[in-house]
């Protein structure tokens, strides 16, 4: 007997079926009529046999498993506590389902081995949400576990996953489909820099504003594992789960981070689409909503800290119009440079004689909030704490070291103890509003417990101070994943201020990010991580497509640089609202050498269009960028707002275009159809188009 169910969410269909055997996904696309008939639809998915084959497909199910013939990756590979294989038969099976979640559990007799599933169709957003776990009677060996296993679409040539480095994260590999398997394992014990938990499937043809794209994302903070594998006989499988050898000890329990699934046949935007809102409006949890300018001092003084530098330092970026000023590394210990002191989190009263209070009193009455930088996961062997509690370090006592640091071991409850209690006593004792908790090196060892004791920590330290927000930044963005969102409410995207690799990383990390979440400050005239000297209207107009900051000496600004990030920053309050609640949708830019985007309004009221030039076209004159997501007939009053900007190259723009004379007035149609005509302009500039919708409402 053949028994089947559906979940829908406003954007997918995701359908089940069982002929009494663990269920598989025989459907995963466009939502389907509400009467479409199931069993009618298992008969079509069935498929055939021909020569050379077993007698019956296996079925793909959600925990494929060695001993069912299967002809690709399992799912779940278990040996008991002496070492042998474990061959899984989840004969027994049941399913239930209360309106959007579906949850499934099967059993092995012999083994005694539980596996449970489940999956939570999100009404608001359109995600699907998947989980998978295990229970067993006696301890096993888990050598890979998946969360629940989707088939990859069949009209695909190719998939997209997310590789990069420090200063160089979010860099699409496409890799085509073929025989085989495309495995990515990190071995790093973070979500990292070199393998973000992500991926998307567009089928032939798809592209950002059309067609139909699978994605999935791992929201796991630890190292991951992925599986996107075409089998023997054409059919395709998408695994995610924990990293190979990172569970590493036997256990009686354990259960995969959620799974996020999300569909569109409107292109690869409206999987971004659903995940932006998905990670806003579910996983964040918000102290406060607004989101505050920022400045952070690093790239200013670095670790010479000095009261009366400082105090100035922040008047200048409260002039600027910063809401939140940011302490970053050196005020603790002895450290004077990277090489001692972490894990001594007390005031270093060389530097401050006075505690910080001076300063955040100083802060505070200029209307600004102020932020900590701790990195409570590390430490250096020339710190007090690795003098006293050397066992307390990953790893063994002589191994390479990263950035002069170890990394302390956090599945131990003294470790985290010792952690919580030295971060709250500083966080009683000063007005502090913001954590950036930085993490700048990989372990030396892959352990889930090491993820797990990070949560707990930053789990104690929420429900404490509540009000005390936590930016995650592990060397820029190697950690920026859905698990660590759940605890903090910003990533640094990254330790390039360059606003030209700023403008690629941020393309990329829109179809997981929303805009509210992701930090991108304004650097230094001169870039510390390229060495590119840059116009502040390109580096100001980046930071704003983003939760704008400011990471520079304010000091250096000349007239016009003051001038300009002072009107951008006054233009980003003005529309942050708006912004920060508002859609990210990346455009099909026909010029390799611009990076466009368009960013809406949830109520379509009002966008911008952030459109930056980083090279020479091949040909003479700019081709023309169509817009997205806009309505065909309603009229939208368009503005170049940045064209009389004081500190830009004046541009080689001698012609009758249209932005160059003011407003222009179009149809959503016309914006989408024909685009903007750009006017010409020199490499290292950006246009910023902004538009207000005049008759929505009516429509």
């Amino acid at each position: 007997m053949t028994s089947t169910w559906r979940l829908d969410s406003p954007t997918q269909t995701l359908v089940l079926a069982s002929e009494g055997q663990l269920p598989s996904v025989i459907y995963w696309g466009a939502l389907l009529p509400s009467s479409e008939d199931l069993s009618a639809l298992y008969a079509m998915s069935k498929l055939d046999v021909t020569g050379g084959m077993l007698d019956t497909v296996p079925p793909l199910t959600i925990c494929p498993v060695a001993g069912d013939s299967f002809p690709g990756h399992a799912g779940l590979s278990l040996r008991d506590a002496q070492g042998k294989r474990l061959l899984l038969d989840f004969a027994q099976v049941d399913v239930s389902q209360v309106a959007s979640l579906l949850k499934i559990n099967a059993r092995d007799a012999i083994s005694g081995v539980t596996y449970t599933a489940s999956f939570a169709a999100d009404s608001g957003t359109g995600v699907i949400t998947a989980r998978a776990a295990i229970a067993s009677e006696h301890p096993v060996i888990i050598e890979h576990f998946s969360a629940p296993v989707l088939p990859a679409p069949q009209q695909a040539n190719e998939m997209i996953d997310f590789a990069g480095k420090w200063i160089g994260e979010f860099q699409a590999v496409t890799t085509p489909w073929q025989a085989g398997i495309r495995a990515r394992n990190t071995p790093t014990g973070r979500s990292g820099h070199e393998q973000f938990p992500g991926l998307y499937l567009p089928e032939t043809g798809a592209k950002n504003t059309h067609g139909s794209v699978y994605a999935l994302h791992y929201g796991w903070a630890g190292g991951n594992c992925m599986i996107a594998e075409e089998l023997p006989d054409g059919r395709r499988q998408v695994q995610f789960g924990p990293a190979t050898g990172s569970i590493t000890t036997a256990v009686t329990s354990f259960e995969t981070a959620p799974l996020y699934l999300a569909y569109s046949n409107a292109g690869m935007n409206g999987c971004a689409i659903s995940f932006q809102r998905h990670v806003r409006d579910r996983i964040i949890t918000w102290p406060r909503r607004n989101r505050p300018v920022h400045y952070n001092c690093w790239e200013a003084i670095y670790f010479d800290h000095d009261l009366a530098t400082l105090s100035e330092i922040a008047t200048r970026a409260a002039a600027l119009g910063a809401e939140r000023f940011v302490l970053d590394d050196g005020w603790f210990g002895k450290r004077d440079d990277d090489t001692s002191s972490l894990g001594d989190w007390v005031l270093d009263r060389r530097k401050w004689p006075d505690g910080l209070t001076p300063l955040i009193t100083h802060v505070k009455s200029l209307g600004m909030g102020f932020g900590l930088w701790f990195e409570p996961e590390m430490v250096n062997p020339d710190s007090d704490l690795y003098r006293s509690h050397p066992e307390w370090a990953l790893g063994r006592a002589e191994q390479i070291l990263g950035r002069q640091q170890m990394v302390l071991d956090m599945a131990r409850a003294d470790v985290r103890g010792y952690l919580y209690d030295l971060i709250a006593d500083v966080l009683v004792h000063h007005e502090i509003e913001y954590i950036k908790w930085d993490h700048n090196r990989v372990l030396p060892a892959n352990d889930v417990a090491q993820t797990e004791g990070v949560y707990a920590l930053m789990d104690r330290l929420r429900a404490n101070f509540p009000d005390v927000e936590i930016e995650s930044c592990s060397s820029g963005g190697g950690r920026m994943d859905y698990g660590i969102l759940e605890r903090t409410q910003r990533v640094w995207l990254s330790d390039s201020n360059d606003a030209i690799e700023r403008q690629h990383i941020q393309h990329n990390a829109a179809l997981f990010l929303p805009a509210s979440v992701t930090g991108s400050h304004v650097g230094p005239r001169h870039c510390h991580t390229s060495g590119r000297t840059l116009n502040m209207s390109l580096r100001a107009w980046t930071a704003a497509q983003r939760h704008l900051g400011f990471e520079m000496d304010p000091r250096e600004l000349s007239d016009a640089e003051t001038e300009t990030l002072t009107t951008v920053t006054h233009w980003w309050k003005s529309n942050r609202d708006w912004m920060l609640e508002g859609d990210i949708h990346r455009l099909d830019a026909p010029d390799p050498e611009i990076t466009a985007e368009i960013q809406i309004a949830r109520d379509g009221q009002d966008f911008v269009c952030f459109i930056a030039k980083t090279a020479n076209f091949k040909q003479v004159l700019p081709r023309p960028i169509r817009l997205t997501g806009l309505v065909p007939n309603a009229t939208y009053e368009v503005s170049l707002i940045n064209a009389a900007d004081p500190s830009s190259a004046s541009p080689p723009s001698r012609g009758d275009c249209a932005l160059n004379a003011g407003d222009v007035t179009l149809s959503g149609a016309a914006l989408m159809q024909l685009g903007l005509t750009l006017p010409c302009s020199f490499p290292e500039t950006i246009f910023v188009v902004q538009g207000k919708c005049l008759d929505l409402i009516k429509l």
